[in-house]
């Protein structure tokens, strides 16, 4: 099981720099995240529409694509959560991964730099 994060998926999702990474760590695992994640990529993909309206289509396909990736959405717990963000200094965002990584004894899937720390140090 990997815990993957929203800048993971929207690599994958829009070819951003990094998927061809993210697509080898994740190719044939189980794959989890926070139910927030949806939220984040529908924004991602919002932004990507207001910066490119040319693409909408494309983006809005792009994003539909979510759906085959068969995530396991997972409800954290969110006062843990904020504890996590206090201490590694992350956005409560970052901390709900870190939290369901801890939780689940999982790898954490992210380009994020940050993030990536805290789950080293928490490991």
């Amino acid at each position: 099981m990997l815990v993957v994060d929203a800048c993971a998926v929207a690599a994958v999702l829009f070819g951003e720099p990094g998927a061809d990474e993210v697509v080898e760590q994740i190719e044939g695992k189980q794959l989890a995240a926070p139910t927030l994640l949806w939220y984040e990529l529908a924004s991602v993909c919002l932004k990507k529409i207001a910066a490119y309206p040319e693409l909408s289509k494309k983006l809005l396909e792009a994003f539909s694509l979510l759906e085959c990736m068969n995530i396991t959405a997972v409800s954290i717990d969110h006062l843990e959560s904020v504890q996590l963000a206090g201490e590694y200094r992350l956005t409560t965002y970052d901390a709900s991964y870190l939290w369901l990584a801890s939780y689940l004894r999982a790898e954490v899937v992210t380009l994020d730099q940050r993030l990536q720390r805290a789950a080293r140090l928490l490991s």
